[in-house]
């Protein structure tokens, strides 16, 4: 089996007389090899269907970056939110494809005993994180090159550099990134982790541009900033962003991204919207209201071919795991809505 399926009618409430997205959502079939995937994806493209919803239930890439465990909960949590949404005409539902989740359970068992603060331990989880970026890769290059537009929900950070790698082998060209977040994650190539996705995939030469939103200055390391000015890229700051219109930003956004005039793929790391419970919650942060419309605004772009919602650790939230899913699949599905609405908008 390629990709764990989702049993949809677990996580949806029916209610006589209502549809849920639940019902409603094209699912891909079982596959068992690559083959059998590509033929899946080609007819779901003939039914269709255009933006690939996909899991990667993990918190290997946070762990090898000294961070928390919780990231492997966010894509079900998502996934109780949006299948309990009401499918009607104001949701354009038939374009989404139900891919499930890449398989990590193996992955994560190895992980789980390992002890980041331990020297030899740490290269381990890293190679772990490399082992997932190949399972991952497996799964968009296809799907990107097929057409697709695609939805990861996570899972770590680390999860940015098969989506970009996989892009840019797919359109055969470096591509775009922009990443709403406090933190750039632009650390050393030192081993793989959700701290250096957009470092190594600059590196490989899968990735020409990449604007971060929201960087805080001093959650980075100088190295790190310094490395990223080398590379000709770029950031507005959380503090910038307090004393300029949102609606200017936005504006700001769109002017960027196409001035790229390449692929690009739109990062939300959830710790940089306030309470949202993930590895490194925030209470300074920005709201969902700002993640939204970025989503939105940027996803009518014909060019954006990806939205990567990153780091949402149900378990974490201060009161508790029933909180956080809540929260969680809130936000997650809310933020799949923006950009499925912005998609619409595009231009045939």
């Amino acid at each position: 089996m390629l990709l764990q399926p989702v049993d949809s009618h677990t996580l949806f409430t029916a209610r006589a007389g209502e549809q849920r997205l639940g019902e409603v959502l094209a699912q891909l079939p079982v596959v068992n090899d690559q083959q059998q995937y590509q033929q899946a994806l080609a007819a779901a493209w003939q039914r269709g269907q255009r933006i690939m919803l996909l899991g990667v239930p993990e918190s290997i890439g946070p762990r090898a970056n000294l961070g928390r465990a919780g990231a492997e909960d966010g894509w079900y949590a998502a996934l109780k939110g949006l299948l309990n949404l009401q499918a009607n005409g104001l949701v354009a539902s038939d374009l989404l494809l139900l891919a499930g989740a890449v398989i990590t359970a193996d992955l994560q068992q190895q992980s789980a005993d390992l002890d980041p603060s331990n020297s030899q331990q740490i290269k381990q989880l890293r190679d772990l994180c490399r082992q997932l970026d190949e399972r991952v890769r497996a799964i968009l290059q296809p799907a990107f090159a097929q057409g697709f537009a695609v939805i990861l929900i996570g899972g770590g950070h680390n999860n940015a550099y098969p989506l970009i790698t996989s892009l840019a082998a797919a359109v055969e060209n470096a591509v775009g990134a922009i990443n709403l977040d406090p933190h750039a994650d632009f650390r050393a190539c030192e081993g793989r982790h959700s701290g250096n996705g957009f470092s190594y995939a600059q590196q490989q030469g899968a990735l020409a541009h990449y604007h971060v939103v929201g960087l805080h200055p001093a959650k980075n390391n100088a190295v790190s900033l310094q490395r990223m000015q080398q590379a000709g890229f770029s950031w507005v700051t959380l503090q910038q962003l307090w004393q300029q219109p949102w609606a200017e930003q936005l504006c700001q956004l769109q002017q960027l991204s196409e001035s790229w005039q390449c692929s690009f793929g739109l990062e939300i790391d959830v710790d940089a919207l306030y309470g949202v419970p993930a590895s490194a919650i925030n209470f300074i942060g920005l709201s969902v209201s700002h993640a939204a419309t970025l989503i939105s605004t940027l996803a009518s772009n014909n060019k954006a071919r990806y939205l990567h919602l990153a780091e949402a650790a149900p378990s974490l939230h201060p009161h508790g795991r029933s909180s956080g899913d809540l929260v969680t699949a809130q936000v997650l599905s809310e933020l799949v809505l923006a950009y499925l609405q912005g998609y619409c908008r595009r231009t045939p």
